[in-house]
């Protein structure tokens, strides 16, 4: 799964938390002291309404509250040392600054709930799409296999990028999409195909009826009908709303241990690409097919394309997440420029570099979420 960014109204490190709570007490300190020393006419203690409402921007209701105790014990102590403690001037202060405390512990309290509400939420995010894109394998027979999901930043939404292997009786089967969306919809969509694609990519002998497949479990709503192609009943009542809304672009592959080749098929995915010998060539396909999901408004045939992968070249999958990442000028990621400085690396080492000149580029915040597949052919064991 890779791992993943955590930033979501970032918890504070205990360094830099002790430093900011330094700046409300500080203020305190700072109102507190000129208070005392300058003239009876001027009157600092407003000032110290800061402190609480400071403290309420980064911390719980706990310390607000503790901090806004504080400050009304020092606006006392002013008044007791400047005039008397029951002056109008300074009681009036003190009642002000009372009801700005409350006020702030009742804004972070609030906060916290609703930090610790999308925290939940997010962590069960984290936990289905974890369940639902499994590791792939290291090795699968000649191939040597890596892979990499980025989490966007933006809003840290989860989205339906998916990757698959299968192994069969002749050699590797890939799948790689984004299902349309974010959230949980997104997840639920690419838990389908990923079901269909794990039942039916050992049973069937060609890719275009595993395509079929594969159609077939979009928007049905489970996975035991993703499976089964005639479980979808396209005319039952409510299809058309659940299907009009879903759908998947996927790129299914098949690699043959014994023949020096890769057979695809894309339905609306950014081809994938290959390196060999210091070059980046972009398996284009003659035909341009819509996206799973889409048959009932578009009926194509799966069309399979057949392109070179011999022994040393290096077959990079990669979702939408990855050349729609833009730099500070706006400009997208320039992907295959990029790669063709790191042939010859081992798929491990290329996603490592492509990760970190990915984050780099897009200064650390993704707008989609990513995933990487590089696959490199191996000699044939004797």
């Amino acid at each position: 799964m890779g791992s993943r960014r955590r930033a979501f109204a970032p918890r504070l490190s205990r360094r830099g938390g002790r430093l900011l709570l330094a700046v409300p007490f500080a203020l305190i300190a700072l109102v507190t002291v000129v208070d005392v020393l300058v003239p009876p006419e001027v009157h600092l203690g407003p000032f110290l309404i800061a402190a609480p409402a400071v403290t309420a921007s980064f911390a719980g209701a706990r310390m607000t509250a503790f901090v806004g105790a504080v400050a009304v014990a020092a606006q006392s102590v002013v008044a007791a040392v400047r005039t008397t403690f029951t002056d109008l001037n300074h009681t009036y202060q003190i009642v002000a600054l009372v009801l700005i405390s409350v006020i702030a512990t009742v804004f972070a309290h609030l906060r916290e709930r609703d930090e610790s509400r999308v925290a939940r939420l997010r962590s069960i995010a984290h936990a289905a799409q974890s369940v639902v894109l499994r590791p792939l394998p290291h090795r699968a027979g000649p191939l040597r296999i890596a892979s990499v999901y980025l989490a966007a930043e933006e809003e840290m939404q989860m989205g339906g990028d998916l990757y698959a292997a299968a192994r069969t009786a002749s050699g590797t089967r890939l799948l790689i999409g984004d299902a349309r969306g974010k959230g949980l919809d997104a997840i639920s969509e690419a838990s389908l195909v990923l079901g269909a694609f794990r039942v039916t990519a050992r049973r069937e002998r060609e890719l275009p009826e595993l395509v079929g497949h594969l159609e077939a479990g979009v928007g049905t709503g489970t996975e035991e009908e993703a499976g089964d192609p005639g479980g979808v009943d396209s005319g039952a009542p409510g299809a058309a709303d659940d299907t009009d809304e879903a759908f998947v672009t996927a790129l299914v592959l098949d690699i043959p241990d014994r023949e020096p080749v890769v057979r695809l098929v894309n339905r609306g995915h950014p081809p994938p690409l290959v390196l060999r010998d210091g070059k980046v060539i972009p398996l284009d396909t003659a035909e341009s097919s819509p996206p799973l999901g889409l048959a009932d408004i578009v009926s194509p045939e799966a069309t399979v394309e057949t392109f070179p992968f011999g022994v040393g070249d290096v077959l990079l999958l990669y979702t939408d997440g990855v050349v729609e990442a833009r730099d500070r000028t706006r400009a997208f990621y320039p992907l295959a420029e990029r790669l063709a400085a790191w042939a010859g690396d081992d798929p491990p080492t290329l996603l490592g570099r492509l990760r970190a000149d990915l984050e780099a580029y897009a200064g650390g915040r993704l707008g989609d979420d990513a995933a990487l597949v590089a696959v490199e052919r191996l000699p044939a064991e004797p």
